[in-house]
């Protein structure tokens, strides 16, 4: 893949010298009480709430540290605010980052951590978007899946008795608990990432090699338009839209969820994030982790998606670094941190050290951890894309869903983004 974004970036933030005064770098890191602080910006806001807590855990344990920390995401752009803070000079000690074309736009500022304890008890595979030429620059959030989130007791009382894995049978599903007065489907399309990073990974994900399909874009001898992945991923957006709620466009995430959650609609397009949501508004809910079927392949789509979506990263050019990495060190070492990994968080740990059981981490996470054990999970493609094209793809899309494109036309615009910002 083409690095892009990469010079833009650095001159950017060599604007941080003439813009701030004083930043993070030049004696944030210490508070009136002569305590070592330690600034901490991540994407996460569901479990903002839980790492407030954790705040106060850690602080008292370490009376000679505070954590200050900052939660950016949902409907909120983190990467752009990301850049922001850089360029103001409020530079983060300990930030989030996605891996894979996300770690190389910021290598230049990630400290090695390759040396680390915990590096370890890594899972296999799991620091893989997160490590280059030996080297491992982050640790590893946890694993995240997402496929259709669905409603156990819906479904039986309707009498879907298996899983859909096929279209035809995802549409007979639909059918049932239209018939039984039930909306299928809870799309929240208003929020880009829905569509541009999960929903627009499917195609990808289905090619027979996904990483070669990816070079083969890049070097002009595969095309969107045509490929018999997208027109079938086209066939499950449209029967998700015609079987899901009205004003799909303007529903943004908290709307999707909290329609599911109070079983206004049977299934809904998410991950395991979503689960400390739902638990908020209807505790100990019946609920599980499906397929997105494209094709009547069983086989092919008897799968979810499965990947380590975050990593925590330590500013290089922190002050507190050593201070940020025994944090983290922290974090998965400690009872009190892995406790707040799995009860509270409710990630899938990334760490052999970390055990976990159903209850923990709810039966979202547990039928992720089903499926992975079983071989059964697709890749998640999105993050490999040349950086922006996910806010691309997602206002296509969108205009795809609001009539303005036809599926042609939505083909070849997304072919058209992708060549353009590979020419950046």
């Amino acid at each position: 893949m083409k690095k892009v974004w990469l010079v833009p970036l650095t001159l950017l933030l060599s604007l941080s010298v003439l813009i701030a005064g004083c930043g993070n770098q030049q004696g944030g890191n210490v508070n009136a009480d002569g305590k070592k602080v330690i600034h901490i910006y991540q994407g996460k806001v569901e479990i903002a709430d839980a790492l407030n807590k954790l705040k106060a855990e850690y602080e008292k344990q370490h009376p000679d540290v505070e954590l200050e920390i900052q939660s950016v995401g949902g409907g909120a752009d983190y990467a752009a605010s990301l850049k922001a803070k850089f360029a103001a000079g409020d530079e983060p000690d300990i930030f989030t980052n996605g891996g894979d074309e996300e770690m190389n736009l910021w290598l230049e500022y990630l400290e090695d951590m390759s040396d680390q304890p915990w590096v370890k008890n890594i899972v296999d595979g799991a620091a893989e978007q997160i490590s280059k030429d030996g080297h491992i620059y982050g640790q590893p959030n946890g694993l995240e899946g997402y496929g259709f989130i669905y409603n156990k007791d819906i479904f039986k009382k309707v009498g879907i008795t298996e899983l859909p894995t096929t279209i035809d049978e995802l549409r007979a599903a639909c059918e049932k608990l239209k018939a039984a007065g039930y909306t299928p489907f809870s799309n929240g399309f208003q929020e880009w990432w829905v569509l541009g990073n999960h929903n627009v990974t499917i195609p990808f994900s289905h090619q027979d090699d996904p990483n070669a399909f990816l070079k083969q874009l890049d070097n002009g001898t595969a095309q969107i338009p045509g490929n018999e992945k997208f027109d079938e991923w086209l066939n499950l957006l449209d029967l998700m839209v015609k079987y899901g709620n009205s004003n799909p466009l303007t529903t943004d995430y908290n709307t999707q969820v909290t329609l599911f959650a109070n079983g206004k609609a049977a299934m809904m397009q998410q991950g395991n994030w979503t689960q400390v949501q739902i638990d908020g508004i209807k505790p100990n809910m019946n609920i599980g982790l499906m397929p997105m079927p494209i094709n009547n392949n069983k086989e092919e789509n008897d799968r979810v998606f499965v990947r380590v979506p975050n990593n925590w990263v330590v500013n290089k050019n922190s002050p507190v670094k050593a201070e940020a990495k025994e944090f983290l060190n922290w974090l998965v070492s400690s009872d009190t941190g892995k406790h707040y990994i799995t009860d509270e968080f409710k990630f899938i740990p990334a760490f052999k050290n970390i055990q976990t059981s159903d209850k923990q981490l709810g039966p979202i996470g547990a039928d992720i951890v089903k499926y992975n054990n079983a071989g059964k999970i697709l890749p998640w493609i999105f993050p490999k894309f040349p950086m922006g094209l996910s806010k691309d793809y997602a206002s296509t899309m969108q205009a795809y869903l609001a009539g303005e494109l036809d599926r042609q036309g939505m083909l070849q615009q997304m072919q058209e983004q992708w060549v353009n910002l590979q020419l950046r």
